[in-house]
This record gives structure tokens, C-alpha cells and sequence, in this order.
């Protein structure tokens, strides 16, 4: 008779996996709701989840003594000589009760091991609620571990307690619930608890003032109030609808997309003072507590977050005197992909409102009543020749601590400086590449100068003379 309850368990269990794959099949993948991709939501989920964990021991106690998660059959054995000795010997059987009351009160303080749960199933949901940063990804060409503020143990290769069965290039099979999907979803989809940071846990380490600056010129050209948004990336993947996989702002230039041309910059109109037609664009921020853009296929869900202020100056970057940039100029900064490639080419800069001297590569968690701020700072040395190269950087680098290197012309250098009203708490998160998951660090922006040569002039002179203009 004790042999036949293993073999029920092991059938039952052989069925619920059968039902599990044909409701994969049926059912398929629910999209990923803004609300519950809020990483402040997945924090107090962790939170609960432990405490619940901490304040049950009895539930624990259960499992332990909880026959059908029994699968030592050394055990059973034992269980059924120690009845043959109550019969025969009362003596033996009290020596027998007081051993199990030893094992009760050796196991009740602890935490039963997996293999005795009698629901693995929901063992195993409980532990991914609590670590969602080791979710299945939704590329296995990522490396998690090539990003430093990301912990290696994010690689669902590297895990341990992963099914051996389950094929990582899938995603994660679907349960009847719509909730567990989605809170699956959003855990593959990033940013995480960790991405975010208390600014005032943050060491003074940089000028409180973001703007200052000996001589300047500031391109007032608006917050994008027009609504000026697409996927696309001209100066990276030109000709390329969704080339950038996630939503840009723009301002200046009303024309900018994929299949946007010198020419056709030129003839466009603009949103900037003084007849500046250049382009300015970055990823937009969102809102993670609104279901907003559910069925977007690279996860950038939220709600758009306008910027209540977009301030574009330009300056002098060291104590050169700066040359005209070359109209048509094409210049990015930060890497879109710095969460994998590393931070070589990361700008990422984040601070918040009455906190501008402490800057950080994460995002802030603001105090009531201050906004984040993202700086963006662009490369200003020009090589004197090309408006564009290969990989969109050679031809315009960062000054180093002695200003310019050798063979190449200080330009302005353009500073971009965004910032929003979020929602409180760690609850919104920058556009990005799917593999990025949402990473802060990936921050960047783009640029193409199609201001007209008197214009240009006009902020050199103003730059070289220590006017602010």
C-alpha cells in the first residue's frame, strides 16, 4: 500500500505537466501590463514574500511531516518497523515517539528543502518572486554578466535551481493565470530594484550647477508639445523603420525619421528660435504604473513622460577657444547597448532637482517635490574634416583632462539637460533594446547640426567672448 501513493504522486504529477503544455499551447503568452512591470511593486512583492516566509513555520512543519512529499523510501520503512515495535513492545514505542518529537522540533525551525514541498510548482513561483532578476531572458545570445551594475548570476545558464528541461530560448511557459504571466513578463522585462537609488545616497561629487558656464549659447526649441515621436534612428540605422527599438523624442526639426536626408533636414521646418533646423532626440521616459502601449513586441511599456523643461547649450568644454561645427554634423553620445557591450562608450548622467552635485549612473529616487534630471553630454572634438564615420564616433571625440587631442578642433560642445515629473518611488524606466532591459546606463542622444552659418557664428562668438546668450 506505501508503495502505490509514490506511484499515484508521480502520475499525477506526469498529468499536470501535460495540462501545463496544452494551456501553453491554447492560452499563449499574455502581454506584459505596465502595472505590474513597476520594479517598485516587484521590491514589496520580495518584501511580503519574505516575511511570509519568516512568520510560517507551521505551514513548514506540514510539509515536513506531510506524507505525499515524503520521497524517502528509507523512511517509510522505518515508519512501518516502527509500528511492528509498538505492537510488540510498549517501551519501544515510547522511545519511538520520543524520536519523532526530536525530528519535529529539529525540522520546525527551518525552511523544508524543495524536494520535500508537496506543490514544487508553487516552491519554485515563490522563488522567483523573490529573485525576478533571474528570470528567463527573452534573448539567449545576451551576456547579462558583461554589464557591471547587473549581478552574473542574472544568466539563466548560470542558475542552479533552473529546470534542466526547460529550453532557454523559450519563453517562460504560461500559467492559467494572467497575473503570473505578466509578473513573469516584467521581470524578464527589466529595470530592476537595483537599477534605482536614493539621491541623497549619493556622494556630493560633481558642480551643483549644471549650466554654468563661462560663455554659452542656449537653442531654445521646446519640450516636444507637438507629440514629434517615432522608433526610428537616421544617423545609426538610416532607411530603417524601428531601427532603434524603442520611442524617441524629438525637438528642432519637424521632419526627422528613418529616411531623413541632409536635404531633407534642410528644407524642413522647425520648432527651435532663430531658424535652427538641427535635430535633437533621445529615448523618452515612462510611466510603469499606467498599461499604456501593452502590445509594444520589445517591451517598452508606460505611458510617456513628457519633459517639463528641455535646455540645449552649448559651451566650451575646456579653456580652448572653439571653431564653428561643420553644418550636417552628425553626433551621438552614451551607448544605446552599454548594458552588454560595457561601459566604454556609456554618458549616462542622472541627478535630481536641488541635488545637481551628485550625479549618478542609476536612476534617482527623488525627494517630494524634485524632478529627475538627465544631462547628456556630446563630444566636442572635431577632427577638422568629416561629419560623419563608420561607427558615428571617431570623428568628433570627448576632450581628455588637457583639453583636445593633437590633430583635432574644439567645437561647442552640446549639453543637453531633460527633466521630468515621475511617479513617486521606483516606478519608471527609460526605452531600450530588449536585451538592455531597461538599464539607466544606457542613456544617449543624437544630434545633426542644420543650424544656418550665421547662427553658428553668432554662438561661437558668444562662447569665445564669455557671453551667455
Amino acid at each position: 500500500m506505501s508503495r502505490s501513493k509514490p506511484v499515484a504522486a508521480a502520475v499525477s504529477a506526469l498529468a499536470l505537466v501535460a495540462g501545463g503544455l496544452v494551456s501553453a499551447a491554447v492560452i499563449g503568452v499574455v502581454p506584459a501590463r505596465a502595472d505590474h512591470c513597476d520594479p517598485a511593486e516587484q521590491g514589496r512583492q520580495q518584501s511580503q514574500n519574505r516575511q511570509a516566509d519568516q512568520q510560517n513555520p507551521d505551514d513548514q512543519n506540514q510539509q515536513d511531516n506531510n506524507p505525499q512529499g515524503d520521497q524517502n523510501p528509507q523512511d517509510n520503512q522505518q515508519s512501518d518497523q516502527n509500528r511492528q515495535g509498538d505492537q510488540q513492545d510498549d517501551r519501544q514505542s515510547d522511545q519511538n515517539r520520543q524520536g519523532d518529537q526530536q525530528d519535529d522540533f529539529g525540522s520546525g525551525g527551518g525552511i523544508a528543502p524543495p524536494a520535500l514541498s508537496p506543490d514544487p510548482e508553487r516552491a519554485d513561483s515563490r522563488t522567483r518572486s523573490r529573485e525576478p532578476s533571474r528570470a528567463p531572458t527573452r534573448t539567449p545570445s545576451q551576456n547579462p554578466s558583461q554589464n557591471p551594475s547587473q549581478d552574473p548570476s542574472q544568466d539563466p545558464s548560470q542558475d542552479p535551481g533552473q529546470d534542466p528541461s526547460q529550453d532557454p530560448s523559450q519563453e517562460p511557459s504560461p500559467s492559467p493565470s494572467d497575473s503570473d504571466n505578466a509578473e513573469e513578463n516584467c521581470a524578464d522585462l527589466g529595470p530592476f530594484v537595483e537599477d534605482f537609488i536614493d539621491i541623497r545616497r549619493v556622494r556630493p561629487n560633481a558642480r551643483g550647477n549644471l549650466l554654468q558656464a563661462r560663455g554659452s549659447f542656449v537653442s531654445a526649441c521646446g519640450t516636444n508639445g507637438n507629440g514629434h515621436n517615432n522608433p526610428d534612428n537616421f544617423i545609426v540605422a538610416p532607411g530603417v523603420r524601428n531601427g532603434a527599438h524603442h520611442l524617441h523624442d524629438y525637438v528642432g526639426n519637424l521632419s526627422t525619421d528613418a529616411f531623413s536626408t541632409d536635404q531633407s533636414l534642410a528644407a524642413a521646418g522647425t520648432t527651435c528660435r532663430l531658424g535652427d533646423k538641427s535635430t535633437y532626440f533621445w529615448p523618452v521616459l515612462r510611466d510603469r504604473k499606467v498599461d499604456d502601449n501593452v502590445s509594444d513586441p520589445d517591451g517598452n511599456v508606460g505611458r510617456v513622460l513628457r519633459p517639463r523643461s528641455v535646455t540645449l547649450q552649448f559651451r566650451a568644454a575646456s579653456n580652448s577657444r572653439v571653431v564653428a561645427m561643420p553644418r550636417f554634423l552628425r553626433l551621438i553620445t552614451g551607448d544605446a547597448k552599454a548594458a552588454t557591450n560595457g561601459g566604454a562608450n556609456a554618458r549616462a548622467q542622472w541627478t535630481c532637482t536641488g541635488f545637481t552635485n551628485r550625479i549618478t549612473t542609476k536612476y534617482p529616487l527623488c525627494p517630494r517635490f524634485s524632478q529627475v534630471v538627465r544631462v547628456l553630454d556630446f563630444p566636442s572634438c572635431w577632427d577638422g574634416q568629416n561629419t560623419d564615420s563608420a561607427n558615428h564616433r571617431t570623428h568628433v571625440v570627448f576632450p581628455g583632462q588637457g583639453g583636445c587631442p593633437q590633430g583635432t578642433r574644439a567645437v561647442p560642445q552640446l549639453r543637453m539637460v531633460l527633466t521630468y515629473t515621475v511617479p513617486q518611488g521606483a516606478s519608471y524606466a527609460l526605452d531600450a533594446f530588449p536585451e538592455q532591459k531597461h538599464n539607466p546606463v544606457t542613456d544617449h542622444a543624437d544630434f545633426a547640426n542644420v543650424m544656418p552659418d550665421r547662427l553658428m557664428a553668432f554662438a561661437v562668438n558668444c562662447i569665445n567672448r564669455g557671453r551667455r546668450c
